[in-house]
């Protein structure tokens, strides 16, 4: 008989880092890329690497602020006709092996035309524990994270280094999961430096509430994770996962999975 896998939530994820000094990792799949097998591959191999939450995009054509990496990875995705239902059953065939949380990010566009509560159900029904919804704003937010929070799913929204103070103040009084800080304005994509603003940015967000804050945006070194160390509650990596599995693409979705996991042990230290 199959062990039995005891999910966690994010709450319980964040709380056990904290009580332990660590920062999670949190890496970026696009669904489909590229294909489904190789998504289900990967989740169980970033889990046995120690990811601590796994974020995973529902292709879309128009992404809000997704560099080209991520973009290629959507269209081709999309090329391959991948649909909603086809990311929710592919979570669902990997979910009863998987402790870790896992999230979406997916425009409000795409839940709007669904219809928000049957996305938010589906969605958790499917195994997902939260929505990251990029491109809504607050006070319309306000609903929504509503009905997402009925569905027992976590919503997390976007903070910017531009974002007006009481913007941020209701972002991240509207956010359950966490608080997706961005590093940088603009796209996603790989940089060198992390900026010098963004220790002190995060600590003004964590004056605002109790919610863990993760960054994203330009994180793809062990150097980077380190440095978020202390300052940040997790570290946000999309674009070099993406990079590794585009280095892979001629090989079995195992082998991708395994791609995977290497790096994201390295990014560990």
């Amino acid at each position: 008989m199959p062990p039995v896998v005891v999910r966690r939530n994010l709450r319980e994820t964040f709380d056990d880092l904290g009580a332990r000094g660590q920062i999670g990792l949190i890496p970026f799949l696009p669904a489909g890329f590229p294909d489904l097998d190789t998504t289900i591959a990967c989740l169980g191999a970033l889990q046995s690497a120690g990811a601590s939450a796994i974020e995973i995009g529902i292709p879309f054509s128009d992404p809000i602020a997704d560099g080209p990496v991520i973009q290629e990875a959507f269209t081709a995705a999309l090329a391959r006709k991948i649909k909603v239902a086809d990311v929710f059953a592919a979570i669902a065939t990997a979910r009863s092996s998987l402790a870790t949380p896992i999230l979406a990010m997916v425009s409000f566009s795409i839940v709007f035309r669904y219809g928000i509560e049957r996305f938010a159900a589906d969605a958790r029904a499917a195994g997902f524990d939260g929505l990251i919804l990029p491109d809504l704003p607050p006070p319309e937010a306000r609903n929504v994270c509503t009905q997402v929070g009925a569905a027992s799913l976590d919503t997390v929204l976007l903070v910017a280094p531009s974002t007006s103070p009481q913007r941020k103040r209701e972002i991240v009084q509207l956010c359950s999961g966490f608080v997706y800080y961005l590093s940088v304005s603009g796209i996603t994509g790989e940089r060198e430096q992390l900026p010098p603003d963004l220790a002190p940015n995060v600590r003004e967000l964590k004056t605002l509430s109790d919610r863990p804050v993760c960054v994203g945006f330009g994180i793809h070194t062990a150097r980077h994770v380190a440095q978020l160390r202390g300052i940040a509650d997790g570290a946000i990596v999309g674009t070099a996962y993406v990079r590794r599995l585009r280095e892979h693409l001629a090989d079995s979705s195992a082998r991708r999975g395994q791609a995977v996991a290497d790096y994201t042990r390295e990014l560990l230290g």
